[in-house]
């Protein structure tokens, strides 16, 4: 497995594009998780306007600063995903579960081990911006990314109930 994260530049215009309408596809047809939000938040294609705003810089409308990195598969130069770090967490977050990193993986790519990684690399991103203890959550039922928070130390903290949406919240050691 040869992959790492990148920040996204303009030599991966057309792979987000071929990722971005796959993953679309999905969660219209199968109605599955668009995490994380940040890669669907702008129209890709004004690929200048979408990578201008793809970080939040700044504390803005109660969303805190974020950065947005992409796993690249180095052998095919294939984009598998992508991964949201939040900077610092504020009540809303530590509240609904939301946590540091919001991660995913495209469709045609799951369950060949690509979140385990790609967590473990963003686990080192938020290294580097100092945050030691990493909360994540994910939907009860998604058995595969539970099975990624744990395998790079998540520990169990809570289950938040909003009306039928269960989340479990786990804490990883990053120190």
């Amino acid at each position: 497995m040869n992959v790492k994260l990148i920040k996204l530049s303009k030599e991966y215009e057309r792979e987000l594009g071929e990722m971005l309408d796959e993953w679309k596809s999905d969660i219209e047809i199968n109605h599955t998780n668009g995490s994380p939000g940040a890669i669907f938040k702008n129209d890709y294609h004004n690929f200048d306007y979408y990578l201008e705003n793809l970080d939040l810089k700044e504390e803005r409308d109660g969303r805190v600063p974020s950065s947005t990195f992409f796993l690249l598969d180095t052998d095919r130069n294939r984009l598998l995903g992508a991964v949201s770090i939040r900077h610092y967490l504020n009540d809303k977050l530590i509240n609904n579960g939301g946590g540091h990193i919001g991660d995913g993986i495209r469709p045609t790519e799951r369950r060949k081990g690509y979140a385990t990684e790609m967590i473990r690399l963003a686990l080192i991103e938020c290294k580097k911006l100092g945050i030691n203890k990493v909360m994540m959550g994910c939907d009860k039922n998604n058995i595969g990314s539970k099975k990624s928070i744990i395998k790079n130390g998540g520990i169990l903290d809570r289950i938040i109930d909003e009306d039928g949406e269960i989340t479990e919240v786990y804490w990883i050691n990053n120190e």
